[in-house]
C-alpha cells in the first residue's frame, strides 16, 4: 500500500509525455493546485479539528508575497515561494495568537472575518498591492504548460509527503486528541494551544506556496481573486468534504471532482451565472448521500453502482 502513492506519482509525472493539449493541462494544473490546498486545510480541519473559513488569507498573503517581490524588488515571482514560507510563516504565527483563543464556529467566524478585512485591506492598499488593478507578471518563464504541471505536482507530492509524516507522528496524535475532546487532551498534558498553532502554521505555509505558485501561473493576481471566500476558503473547505476528511487520498480525489464538476457546469450554455445554482445543488446530494466524502464511503458507492445479482 506505501507504494500505491510513488505509482500515482510517477504516472501523474508521466502525463506531459502524451502531449495534451493546452486546456487539458491547465486543468490537470488547476486539480494539482486545489489538491494541495485541500490537504493543507485537512491537515487543520479534518484532523486537528480547527475549521478553518479564512484558508484565502493564507493563498492571498503567498500569492501577495511573490507578486510584490517582482513589482516592487524586481527579483523573479518564484523566490516568492520560498519567501512565502517565512512570511506566511509568521503571519499565521499572529494569526493563531489572536483566533486559537476561540473554538468551535467562533474560531471558524473569526478566520472568516480575518480574510475578508485583508482582502478589503490589499484592495485599499494601491501604493502597494495596486489596489483592484492588481499585479501583472509580465516575464513568463515558460511558454508552454508542461514546466507549471512540474512544479505544481512537487509541490502536491510535498505537501502529501507532509501530511502523511505529521499524522503518523507523536504531534499528529495529539492533533487527533484536541480533535475529538480539547479539554480532555489538556488533562492528559498536551498543551493545546502549542499543537493547535502548529497544525496552523504548518497548513498556512503549505497554504501560502499554493499562492506563490498561481501567481507565477497566472501571471496575474488581485485582492478580488486571491483574498475570495467562494473560491478560495469554501472551495479548500469543499475539496476536503467532497472528497473525504480526515483522509489522505481526499483532498485529490475531491479537487479532481470540484475543479472538472465546476468547469462543467460552467461550460453549460445559456445558464449565465446561474451555474452557480446548479453547482451548490450537486454538492448538496454528494454531502446528503456520501456524507464522509467519496473516499470515506467508497464501499457505499461502490456498493451502488455494483449491479445487483439475479435471485435464483
Amino acid at each position: 500500500m506505501k507504494t500505491l502513492p510513488a505509482l500515482l506519482l510517477a504516472a501523474a509525472a508521466a502525463v506531459p509525455l502524451l502531449h495534451l493539449n493546452s486546456y487539458v493541462m491547465h486543468l490537470l494544473i488547476l486539480v494539482i493546485m486545489w489538491a494541495t490546498v485541500g490537504m493543507a486545510w485537512n491537515l487543520l480541519g479534518g484532523y486537528c479539528g480547527q475549521v478553518s473559513f479564512g484558508h484565502a488569507a493564507f493563498f492571498g498573503v503567498g500569492a501577495y508575497t511573490s507578486g510584490l517581490l517582482y513589482a516592487k524588488a524586481g527579483v523573479s515571482a518564484w523566490w516568492g515561494l520560498p519567501a512565502s514560507v517565512a512570511v506566511v510563516g509568521a503571519f499565521a504565527l499572529l494569526f493563531g495568537a489572536v483566533f486559537l483563543r476561540l473554538r468551535g464556529p467562533y474560531f471558524a467566524l473569526g478566520t472568516l472575518a480575518a480574510s475578508v478585512i485583508l482582502g478589503i485591506t490589499a484592495g485599499n492598499l494601491v501604493d502597494v498591492t495596486g489596489g483592484d488593478l492588481g499585479i501583472m507578471i509580465r516575464e513568463r518563464t515558460w511558454v508552454g504548460k508542461t514546466g507549471y504541471f512540474y512544479v505544481a505536482l512537487a509541490l502536491a507530492a510535498a505537501t502529501y509527503a507532509v501530511v502523511v509524516k505529521l499524522v503518523g507522528s507523536r504531534l499528529g496524535y495529539y492533533f487527533l486528541a484536541i480533535r475529538e475532546d480539547q479539554d480532555a487532551a489538556e488533562s492528559i498534558g498536551i498543551d493545546t494551544t502549542r499543537v493547535k498553532t502548529a497544525a496552523l502554521a504548518i497548513s498556512a505555509v503549505l497554504t501560502g506556496l499554493a499562492g506563490a505558485f498561481y501567481t507565477n501561473y497566472m501571471g496575474y493576481i488581485d485582492p478580488k481573486v486571491v483574498f475570495a471566500l467562494h473560491d478560495v476558503s469554501i472551495l479548500a473547505i469543499m475539496v476536503v468534504m467532497v472528497g473525504g476528511v480526515a483522509t489522505f487520498a481526499g483532498p485529490v480525489v475531491g479537487a479532481a471532482i470540484m475543479v472538472l464538476l465546476e468547469e462543467a457546469v460552467r461550460s453549460l450554455p445559456r445558464l449565465g451565472a446561474a451555474h452557480h445554482t446548479i453547482f451548490g445543488a450537486l454538492l448538496i446530494a454528494i454531502i446528503l448521500f456520501l456524507p464522509n466524502g467519496v473516499v470515506g464511503d467508497f464501499r457505499k458507492l461502490k456498493a451502488l453502482v455494483r449491479p445487483r445479482g439475479r435471485s435464483s
